[in-house]
């Protein structure tokens, strides 16, 4: 886990920001009509945003994780929608990354084709996580995918969806196969089911699969039915920190907003400082505990329960604060707020999906619970 340079985060910030602004004209349209944030990935490709995380000697951006983390808060302050969906994105970079380092061979030709062809990686890890529905079963050659997949964040611009199959009856004594599809491949589908409270512009549909072919050399990874373990496990640490910067920059625009009207009003009420004060403050340590688990667990991380636990709980941190700090900056500004002309009803809407990302927060909690009285 690569962590950061000063250079790089003021270039990768100054992006994100230009990406955003570009984007912005067009998000309460995307919003209100549940439709793809695609100008926004114009931007993103055209300006080689999805190669943020790759390798600068194989032509990406260059960013390490905190890097990606303060882009991507800084891109989810103007546009919720395009930041998580490029989370998605990115954090499967840094998985390829991750690999890469570990000697993974297929790693570099995706990063380089990340650069070179745009490819965008999406997952379906939140769909059955460490229980899939979809089956993977036994062909010549390979495998035939057979299922369902939802929660597909950025279907309509993804070349692969990261993914995976259960082999065999489901049970404890199946085996889980993790793989990436390409949707151009015969017997992948979309199906446009994303209607939701927020993040509306995600286009987050289904993917089904039918009789998809997966070569046996394509299969990146094995696991054990049922365990967050082995590409699993790897892929959500590398998730953790990504998404709940996101959602921090989701807040981070709700308190903008606020402090704009307040700052228009003739005179701020006592009480409303105070808030202004609070949002500043949830904020703050938000960042700073997303920031220091990713230090603490270093760029030599293990891959392990601990890795996991620590930036899992960074994270539920940094989406219940996220989402206090819009609920303040309602509060703040009051009935204005309440009309969908204002950028703190989508806030609003749109932060409340921290909270669903495996881990839950409260799914965090008991897992550090156990964890607990595992060591005791």
């Amino acid at each position: 886990m690569t962590l950061t340079t000063e250079k790089t985060t003021t270039d990768v910030v100054a992006l994100a920001a230009e990406i955003g602004r570009a984007s912005a004209p067009f998000e309460a349209a995307h919003d209100r009509d549940g439709t793809f944030v695609a100008e926004a990935y114009a931007e993103v490709r055209n300006r080689g945003y999805l190669g943020l995380a790759v390798p600068s000697d194989l032509g990406g951006l260059g960013a390490g994780t905190l890097d990606v983390m303060r882009a991507q808060r800084e891109l989810a302050g103007w546009s919720g929608s395009t930041a998580l969906a490029t989370t998605m994105h990115h954090y499967l970079t840094l998985v390829q990354c991750w690999r890469r380092d570990h000697g993974a061979a297929d790693a570099e030709v995706v990063l380089r084709r990340i650069v070179d062809e745009g490819l965008v990686m999406a997952t379906s890890g939140g769909s059955d996580w460490v229980c899939p529905t979809t089956t993977a079963t036994e062909v010549e050659g390979g495998y035939r995918l057979d299922g369902r997949k939802k929660f597909c964040t950025q279907a309509p611009a993804a070349s692969v969806i990261s993914t995976s199959a259960v082999l065999g009856p489901p049970g404890p004594d199946a085996t889980v196969l993790h793989a990436g599809v390409p949707l151009s491949a015969p017997g992948v589908s979309i199906v446009e089911t994303w209607d939701t409270l927020g993040m509306r512009g995600t286009a987050s549909h289904d993917l089904v699969f039918d009789g998809v072919f997966l070569p046996a050399e394509k299969v990146m990874g094995r696991r054990p039915y049922g365990q967050l373990t082995g590409p699993l496990l790897v892929a959500a640490i590398h998730f953790a920190p990504v998404v709940g910067a996101t959602y921090l920059g989701v807040a981070d625009g709700a308190l903008a907003e606020a402090l704009g009207v307040v700052r228009g009003r003739p005179s701020a009420a006592p009480s409303a400082v105070r808030q202004l004060g609070e949002m500043q403050a949830r904020v703050r340590v938000a960042w700073w505990a997303l920031r220091a688990a990713v230090e603490e667990v270093g760029p030599a991380f293990a891959a392990d329960e601990a890795t996991l636990l620590t930036l899992m709980t960074a994270k539920r941190h940094a989406v219940l604060e996220a989402r206090a700090v819009v609920d303040t900056a309602m509060d703040v500004v009051g009935g204005p707020a309440f009309f969908r002309t204002s950028p703190l009803e989508q806030a609003y809407r749109d932060v409340r999906g921290g909270t669903f990302h495996p881990l839950t927060p409260e799914a965090t909690l008991a897992a550090l619970g156990e964890a607990a009285l595992a060591a005791a």
